[in-house]
């Protein structure tokens, strides 16, 4: 295999993995504040993409609907976090993780009865704006000009939730809600307020991930499933509550996934069979399962007590 074929899979499995970081990190957010596992994060990442398809394709040019999707659609989804966060999670906070899981997967399924009423089943995408169509030459390689762009989003909202969580009031009083919650309440701060918009926060991110997707993949019934399997995979990974974590596991997935389709060609005979054997999906799994039995809390996670 040439080198260059091998270096455009990595740089697509890093684009890739970029995008997972935004999806899974609204799910690390949520999970680290408020400690639900909120199995339906990945329903609020699919209302997003429908909702862009809704909103771009009420624009008619294609350049400012897909920068009105991208703008518009994660508040529309953090609006909706609000209304679920307002009226169900407030209810299974301190709660066993049973009754979480029960509420969040009963909650898919409402919701993807709520997008097949409206969307029905068809299959839908956001077209790019010209900008982003086809590839950019950098040293050699021809990359997707749109998976450059995933890579800097990523980045920047990385950076972004960095400084709001280590360098803002905001983000020392979400973390002080985590462990201290009683001593912020007699301190005069609204720790529900808090917890209300962590969620919200969680919200938009699902909801920029599936205004994102929507012009990169086919927007159907079934992506909320598929996603929230590969975030809770990285979640696992990179360890319950990190957010460096989330970004370690988002880039394994993201590169496993993408050499998984030019694996069996690396390797030798009679290797290579046994990969061709192997579906690419499957192989963040195996790689989930091996970091389990060594670090059963995840790569930068810290064992509960």
């Amino acid at each position: 295999m040439r080198p260059e074929v091998l270096l455009s899979q990595i740089i697509a499995g890093i684009s890739n993995g970029m995008l997972l970081f935004i999806i899974t990190s609204g799910l690390t957010l949520v999970f680290g504040v408020l400690r639900v596992i909120n199995f339906a994060h990945g329903s609020l990442y699919m209302l997003g993409a429908y909702l862009a398809v809704a909103v771009a394709g009420f624009i008619a040019t294609e350049i400012w609907g897909f920068l009105a999707a991208l703008l518009i659609v994660p508040f529309l989804v953090a609006g909706i976090g609000y209304v679920i966060e307002r009226f169900l999670f407030k209810r299974i906070y301190r709660q066993e993780h049973l009754l979480q899981l029960l509420l969040t997967y009963g909650l898919t399924l409402i919701l993807a009865d709520v997008v097949r009423i409206i969307w029905g089943g068809s299959i839908y995408r956001v077209d790019r704006p010209d900008f982003l169509r086809g590839r950019l030459e950098i040293l050699g390689l021809r990359i997707p000009t749109y998976d450059l762009f995933l890579l800097v989003i990523g980045l920047l909202i990385g950076v972004g939730l960095w400084y709001l969580l280590q360098r803002t009031r905001f983000g020392r009083i979400t973390r002080a809600a985590v462990t201290h919650p009683e001593m912020l309440s007699a301190l005069g701060i609204n720790v529900d307020r808090v917890f209300t918009l962590a969620f919200m926060l969680g919200s938009w991110l699902a909801g920029l991930g599936g205004a994102l997707v929507a012009a990169r993949a086919s927007v159907s019934l079934d992506m909320d499933a598929e996603i929230i399997v590969q975030a809770f995979a990285i979640v696992v990974i990179g360890g319950l509550g990190s957010f460096a974590g989330a970004l370690i596991g988002s880039l394994l997935v993201g590169i496993t996934l993408s050499l998984g389709i030019v694996l069996p060609d690396l390797m030798p005979e009679p290797l290579d069979a046994v990969f061709r054997s192997i579906p690419p999906q499957a192989l963040p799994f195996l790689a989930m399962a091996i970091i389990l039995i060594i670090r059963p809390w995840g790569l930068l996670g810290k064992p509960e007590r």
